[in-house]
């Protein structure tokens, strides 16, 4: 059986954070992540988890000044205080709900100064954490100027480093729009792959429509291994409850 993990950045967004755990719960997920829960007290979070008996898979530091268009600061040259306090923040955050990771988000920049300073800046997190920092790359399309596009840099900037803890989010998704050829490349990465997330192609909607033949991808994900949650982080095309048709055949 297929295990998921419901994102929930996206899923039951209309409610407060607790309360979409514990819809997660009712509605048959194993686990739970999400995007940048700060808002929220991390108590609530931790009773909701509790009281589920969920994982909190994952969060992601700040994006910065989200009104200026910022998605991330840990790759700007010069912002270094302010993507350590926005790592130190998403490492409390992650203590206190014990979530299994926590995706540091590089932001809009580019060049090898952006590079430096992204290794030194994922150096420090993975220093001071023993969770998994996860990097994911971004597609050109809905993120354009993002300083992380392709697993081939993702996985470089991986090597470069060499920490245990570093790892890839591999995005089905976001692989799909920037390089396609989805399962070849996560076969490829797959020992340094930290979380899977799923979407439709091209319009990020549940994993029943589009492009991608999910069928083929889980069992390839099987086939390798994995028995982690893979992360549903998709944008329902109505109430969430409505678009979960496509977990139940491989959940049952």
């Amino acid at each position: 059986m297929t295990r998921f993990s419901a994102n929930l950045g996206f899923l039951w967004n209309d409610l407060p954070l607790p309360e979409a755990i514990r819809a997660a719960k009712d509605s048959g997920f194993h686990a739970v992540e999400c995007h940048w829960p700060y808002e929220t007290d991390a108590s609530e979070i931790k009773a909701a988890l509790e009281d589920t008996g969920l994982t909190m898979l994952g969060l992601n530091t700040l994006r910065g000044d989200v009104s200026a268009g910022e998605n991330g600061l840990s790759a700007l040259p010069g912002r270094q205080a302010e993507a350590r306090a926005a790592i130190d923040l998403a490492i409390e955050y992650a203590d206190a709900v014990d979530a299994a990771a926590i995706h540091v988000m590089a932001g809009k920049a580019t060049g090898p100064k952006a590079h430096a300073v992204f290794l030194e800046n994922l150096a420090y997190a993975a220093d001071r954490t023993r969770r998994i920092i996860l990097i994911e790359p971004l597609n050109r399309h809905d993120a354009p100027g993002y300083f992380l596009e392709t697993t081939t840099q993702a996985s470089g900037i991986i090597a470069e480093l060499a920490i245990s803890n570093l790892k890839l989010m591999f995005d089905c998704y976001h692989v799909g729009r920037s390089e396609g050829d989805v399962i070849t490349r996560l076969t490829d990465l797959f020992l340094i792959v930290g979380h899977i997330q799923i979407a439709s192609v091209p319009y990020r909607r549940q994993p029943d429509h589009g492009e991608l033949h999910y069928p083929s991808i889980f069992s390839a994900i099987s086939e390798l291994g994995w028995r982690r949650p893979i992360g549903a982080e998709y944008k329902p095309d109505g109430p969430t409850e409505g678009s979960l048709g496509w977990m139940h055949q491989y959940t049952r």
